[in-house]
């Protein structure tokens, strides 16, 4: 037990930023969907991702060969040849993507945007927030890859290397095939059926729920486009940069009050 805890607090201490971000999405997944869907998703999210990591290492699918890297291995959290931390990221990936996807397929504009039940579950919503959670991998993927320059460390490597900044494009296709797993789960959880009062507790509309999820995806890239500066890859972060420069111009003109165009 005093082993797991230590083990725990390194992992926290050598990843400080994946907690901030998942404190970031309990908070606002609570006040959007409820503590109950929050922390269901929260589970769900980390097996299902867990589960196809160890299938990766193992037997190539779905994000194609690659492996871990065991250097943390007394100093932070794995489970079967995965770093607990990693598995985690994904759902709150998950979440801010399907949120953004929401906020640009929502009609209405501004603070007054509309994201009803049925573009909730809606397949356009799947898929564009499949898109999106893949595309922020694209950023996400080779800084981390560059671990070693940051306080990362290096975690992981593709042993035959890959075209797109060392990153094979077959991780980017199993990326995609998770996300849609993921988003499906998600969409289940908040059109399906309430099984306790816990399911809603905590949930508040203070803002359009929706913003709050998308400024939490704007943190992630954020932070992914300014390591990628700081570690002086600015290749690489000004391919980030205008690979989402189209998308992000067309959604602060949709998002602005009708009178400001």
């Amino acid at each position: 037990m005093l082993k797991f805890l230590m083990l725990l607090t390194g992992t926290v201490a050598l990843r400080p930023y994946v907690f901030i971000f998942l404190g970031a999405y309990l908070l606002l997944a609570t006040l959007h969907l409820g503590a109950g869907r929050a922390v269901a998703f929260l589970v769900l999210g980390y097996l299902i991702s867990w589960g196809a990591e160890v299938c990766a290492i193992n037997f190539g699918f779905p994000f194609g060969e690659y492996l871990y890297i065991p250097a943390t291995l007394d100093r932070e959290l794995w489970v079967a040849g995965v770093p607990f931390m990693d598995s985690l990221s994904y759902v709150f990936l998950a979440y801010a993507s399907y949120c953004l996807a929401l906020t640009a397929l929502s009609p209405g504009r501004g603070c007054r945007i509309q994201e009803g039940s049925a573009l909730q579950r809606s397949r356009r919503t799947l898929i564009l927030g499949a898109v999106l959670m893949v595309t922020l991998d694209i950023i996400i993927d080779p800084v981390a890859l560059r671990g070693y320059r940051w306080f990362l460390g290096q975690i992981y490597g593709y042993p035959e290397g890959g075209v797109y900044f060392g990153v094979t494009i077959s991780n980017f296709a199993g990326w995609f095939l998770v996300a849609l797993v993921l988003i499906r789960v998600l969409q289940y959880l908040i059109s399906g059926p309430d099984p306790c009062h816990f399911w809603d507790w905590g949930r508040r509309r203070l803002l359009p729920p929706t913003l709050l999820g998308s400024g939490l995806y704007l943190g992630i890239l954020g932070f992914n486009l300014a390591m990628t500066f700081l570690i002086g890859e600015t290749c690489l972060g000004w391919v980030g940069v205008f690979i989402y420069l189209p998308f992000f111009s067309w959604l602060a003109l949709k998002l602005l009050p009708e009178g400001q165009k």
